[in-house]
């Protein structure tokens, strides 16, 4: 067994792993939030430049920037749609509007810096875009279970495929295929049956604070592949979404003043 393949393997599942357990313990709104960070898309392409090469993974890479807008989609979608809909109905609708987002996508050329300034730009409007809930509706002490050996699987199975796939579909859609909606899809169906719908809902729109830091990796992975070396682009690129990640995170509101 070579190195990349254990890699492809262990790492992934690995990560989801970690991320669960943190998020079991804080929540669905900071579960979301972590789980954005690019604990599938990245190990993905590490791969990609280890098989394929820097230049490669530096491609896909900026497309998998764009890749974001089509996740924003599909967050949006569920939670309008889980309103009127059963969890496999919805699942269903959320996936047919990533894939049209993604086919839509394949269609426009934009190279990472400006990519990433228009993700910017729409990852401020995201929130807006998701339906209200009722205060309190998230149950207090909820926590989704039985749901992490699914997780693993799925993390595991996609990044063979994409990796496997990647020199037959070329850098543009392993790029956006890097950025399949996994996590969302395994977190989000598992939550909602577990805690409702506002749960669910929930940790999508604490998603979308934590795609900052994932678009932060993808731009500084795709231009420091084009001058760096590997290990050094994706440290740095690590470390940009670390960084970022601090930046944004949710500070304890402030305690009210005395009269």
């Amino acid at each position: 067994m070579t190195p990349v393949l254990v890699l492809k393997l262990l790492l992934v599942p690995a990560l989801i792993y970690l991320v669960t357990a943190i998020g079991r313990r804080w929540g669905p709104e900071v579960a979301g939030w972590f789980s954005a960070l690019p604990i599938v898309a990245g190990p993905i392409l590490l791969t990609m430049a280890l098989e394929q090469g820097a230049g490669f993974a530096a491609a896909a890479a900026g497309h998998t920037i764009l890749a974001v807008v089509a996740i924003l989609v599909f967050s949006i979608a569920y939670a309008w749609a889980s309103a009127r809909l059963g969890i496999g109905a919805a699942m269903a609708v959320s996936l047919l509007a990533w894939a049209a987002s993604v086919a839509a996508l394949q269609a426009v050329e934009l190279a990472p810096l400006p990519g990433f300034l228009l993700v910017v730009c729409l990852l401020v409007l995201a929130p807006s875009l998701f339906p209200d809930l009722d205060a309190g509706a998230v149950p207090a002490g909820a926590r989704p279970g039985g749901d992490l050996a699914p997780r693993m699987i799925a993390g595991a199975a996609l990044s063979l495929s994409v990796s496997l796939g990647a020199a037959a579909m070329g850098a543009r859609l392993s790029g956006f295929l890097a950025m399949f909606p996994v996590m969302s899809t395994i977190l989000t169906g598992f939550s909602h049956r577990a805690c409702g719908r506002a749960f669910a809902v929930t940790l999508l729109r604490g998603m979308v604070r934590g795609y900052y830091a994932f678009a932060a990796f993808c731009l500084v992975l795709s231009l420091g592949l084009r001058e760096g070396t590997l290990v050094s682009s994706f440290c740095i690129a690590a470390l940009a979404a670390l960084v970022v990640q601090w930046l944004t995170r949710r500070r304890p509101a402030a305690a009210p003043k005395r009269a």
